[in-house]
């Protein structure tokens, strides 16, 4: 065994040489003027924006738990006394009236959640930078870097940054090409009103609090250095110093949800610590080694050609003109896995709307998690592109959202289990917010548990399918209690809810019996597995066929509501009745004709443009229909300047290839990676079906590390749209099937082994 695993290993280290001659940098050739065109490091815990200016560097930084608010029980004591009366309205077609019960009686207690906030900002002031040449700066992707260079005069200046995970810092890097050339000032600043900065013995600590809220933290700036130091106004300044590394550590009293006790400046000295006797080399390399542990995994290529010389700014005008650069879909790709692995890892909160970073007080959507769409497409990518790990955080998110949601389901609707609505906050509100025609979505809960079970079929881990069975089982016992029949039609039915974010407060809408219907299916399966629960299970099994079945409606689209009301001239950005389509599976070719040809009508109807997230959804549904073109069509919409100079800000990409939605919003970037995995391969059905959807401008391309469901890891090559060869690596010794066109297989396999195939799927 040891042999074989020696033998894939270095096979994969082979290709991974060959691949790696394609650079993935994002390169740009002035500094950055604004804040989506810095460029992001991050380990999940501290995030960093990073400008790259000459005469002064400003990088303006995050901590993940610094929030406002305070723990905080968001439930609305006595909801439920007023839920069959919302429920009759709605029955009696007199929405305003329910929406304006439901605003009155119904809505968390406060009506809004808390906002995700900036922490401050790292100055380096130069003197005598003004007159600079040869400017260049880069993200390099693959070492996780953001790097700087420039000359004045004869002397060239280098900076590096980094946000390493092992250590916990954020780290930076100063040097010249001529000795004694470095003389620059260092500071701290934030935004908050309440700060207080304070330099000592070579350091700089600054305090904030959080108005509005009960948190406070400590950042603190180390130097080493060979120049002279001495502290000038509240700076520290250097001069005639050759090199100099400057470290930045930050922690707040959050400690979970429920209790903000934590001693931040104790754990900002921890931290401190344990890099004091560590220089910048090392730290680096403990770095690097660290994330291309996760990075690594996975690596595609689409060919190489002449835009890759082009600034990453003028790469995509040049796309938006004219879509023929595939290296820069890979580049995109890659870079939404660099976003993944800097805003969600082990031990942190998962990212947010805008993942870690965020510079404004007051941030769009409070830069918090909607789990109507947004929280679920920052993961979608996660397993198919081998970071497993980088999921953990959305399942910390989970739990503790049940515990709040229990609260709530019990407040709210007298159910057992829990629930979740459109929103949540670091303190795990899951009471309805904002407004009840849009608030009142329930099905939030059934959502995120899902991924728990795509955790599990791609992963196999069965330990970790038993730890977090529970909170599926509970999301799915407050749909028992929840649904109630339809007068009409005598299924059982969701009410009060939303089809997000369109309609206002409505009975039955198709996307929330779509999820519970899912997620009744994947709690059959996982008691049946773990052989836990089958009176629960025998109760699902009667209930499934109970729920409102899809419908047809008059323009031949799939009904998005109870009543044939569907608008053909809607363009609304959200898709969400076609959720069965993706995330989903229930909708398919093979298994649903009708209704998938249903539900392709409705995308049609819906049209091709929208915000960033909303045109990444799209993708991923071309993309499941099989019709790539279309689907890439999506994609260059995506990958397209968000802002032209003369036109209003539209959905697409900014020039440090933030999506934009606009603003800033981090899920397109994921959402577009996902769909770009589905045209190149599909898992969701009893097979692997390679090259399902591949668009003509993407006609060759390799990928290795590719996870499909089932616990297969896949690596290929095609070439002129073709298949050239595939192969298949078992994790856990399922049976595996294949699809390639008209080529069918189906074989066992050993847990470890590799199997190869050429183009008709004959072993090699």
């Amino acid at each position: 065994m040891k042999k074989l695993i020696h033998t894939v290993c270095l096979f994969l280290g082979l290709s991974s040489v060959i691949m790696a001659q394609e650079k993935h940098h994002l390169v740009y050739h002035t500094p950055a003027e604004k804040w989506t065109e810095a460029l992001p490091i991050g380990n999940g815990s501290l995030g960093g924006m990073v400008f790259s200016g000459v005469t002064q560097e400003h990088i303006q930084f995050n901590q993940e738990t610094l929030w406002k608010g305070a723990p905080h029980d968001y439930a609305h004591p006595g909801a439920k006394t007023y839920l069959s009366e919302i429920r009759n309205l709605l029955a009696e077609g007199k929405q305003i009236e329910a929406q304006k019960l439901a605003s009155e009686k119904f809505m968390s207690v406060p009506l809004q959640q808390k906002a995700y906030q900036p922490f401050g900002d790292l100055y380096i002031d130069f003197e005598g930078h003004e007159n600079y040449s040869n400017y260049n700066r880069v993200l390099d992707l693959d070492n996780a870097l953001c790097r700087t260079s420039y000359s004045v005069g004869k002397v060239k200046y280098e900076r590096e940054v980094l946000a390493s995970y092992p250590d916990q810092t954020i780290a930076v890097e100063l040097s010249a090409s001529q000795s004694k050339s470095l003389n620059f000032a260092l500071y701290l600043d934030a935004p908050h009103e309440e700060k207080t900065i304070v330099s000592k013995d070579g350091t700089q600590t600054l305090t904030v609090k959080v108005k509005d809220g009960v948190l406070n933290g400590v950042a603190t700036l180390t130097l080493k250095t060979d120049g002279n130091l001495k502290v000038v106004d509240g700076k520290l300044q250097i001069r005639a110093a050759s090199q100099a590394s400057i470290y930045l550590c930050a922690a707040t009293n959050y400690k979970n949800f429920k209790d903000v006790s934590a001693n931040p400046m104790e754990l900002v000295r921890a931290q401190i610590a344990k890099i004091k006797s560590k220089s910048f080399s090392q730290v680096k390399a403990d770095h690097i080694a660290d994330y291309q542990s996760l990075y690594n995994r996975f690596q595609i290529s689409f060919g190489t050609n002449e835009k890759s010389g082009l600034a990453t700014n003028e790469r995509l005008f040049a796309f938006a003109k004219e879509p023929n650069d595939p290296q820069l879909i890979a580049l995109y790709m890659q870079y939404s896995r660099y976003l993944t692995i800097a805003s969600s890892r082990p031990g942190t909160n998962p990212a947010t709307l805008q993942g870690i970073w965020n510079d404004k007080l007051t941030p769009p959507w409070f830069s918090s998690y909607t789990t109507n769409i947004n929280t679920e497409m920052n993961y979608w990518a996660v397993e198919s592109t081998n970071l497993s790990e980088c999921h953990d955080p959305l399942f910390k998110l989970i739990e503790e959202c049940a515990q709040s949601g229990s609260i709530v389901a019990k407040e709210h609707y007298d159910a057992r289990g829990w629930v979740l609505h459109h929103n949540t906050d670091i303190w795990r509100g899951a009471a309805p917010v904002n407004h009840s025609n849009h608030g009142i979505w329930v099905t939030g809960a059934a959502w995120l548990s899902t991924h728990i079970w795509e955790y599990y079929l791609y992963t196999q881990d069965l330990t970790f399918l038993k730890e977090k069975y529970p909170l599926m089982r509970d999301a799915a016992l407050f749909f028992t209690d929840f649904l109630v029949k339809d007068k009409v039609t005598g299924y059982l039915i969701s009410s009060p809810s939303t089809s997000p974010e369109i309609g206002g407060l409505v009975a039955g809408p198709t996307m929330d019996h779509e999820i519970i219907r899912a997620l009744f299916k994947m709690v059959v399966q996982a008691s049946e597995i773990l052989n836990q629960d089958q009176a629960l299970a025998h109760d699902l099994k009667k209930l499934i066929p109970q729920i409102q079945p899809y419908q047809i409606g008059k323009h031949g689209q799939l009904q998005e509501w109870l009543q044939d009301k569907d608008n053909p001239d809607e363009h609304h950005r959200h898709v969400s009745h076609l959720w069965s389509v993706y995330p989903g599976n229930e909708l398919n070719p093979e298994e649903t004709p009708e209704f998938f040809d249903a539900a392709k009508q409705s995308l049609m109807y819906r049209g091709d443009n929208g915000t960033g997230w909303s045109l990444a959804w799209k993708i991923n549904f071309w993309a499941r229909f099989l019709d790539g073109n279309r689907a890439y069509r999506l994609l260059h919409k995506l990958l397209s300047p968000a802002e032209v100079p003369g036109k209003p800000a539209r959905g697409g990409t900014y020039p440090n290839l933030f999506d934009a939605h606009p603003p800033f919003q981090i899920d397109g970037n994921f959402g577009g990676t996902s769909g770009v995995i589905e045209m190149l391969m599909q898992s969701h059905l009893e097979y692997i079906n390679l090259l399902p959807a591949l668009p003509d401008a993407l006609a060759q391309g390799e990928v290795r590390g590719l996870c499909a469901r089932g616990g297969f890891e896949l690596s290929f090559q095609w070439k002129n749209g073709e298949l050239s060869r595939l192969e298949v690596w078992s994790k856990s010794g399922n049976k595996c099937s294949l699809k390639y066109k008209g080529h069918h297989l189906s074989f066992d396999t050993e847990k470890g082994q590799k199997y190869i195939f050429n183009a008709e799927l004959k072993k090699l």
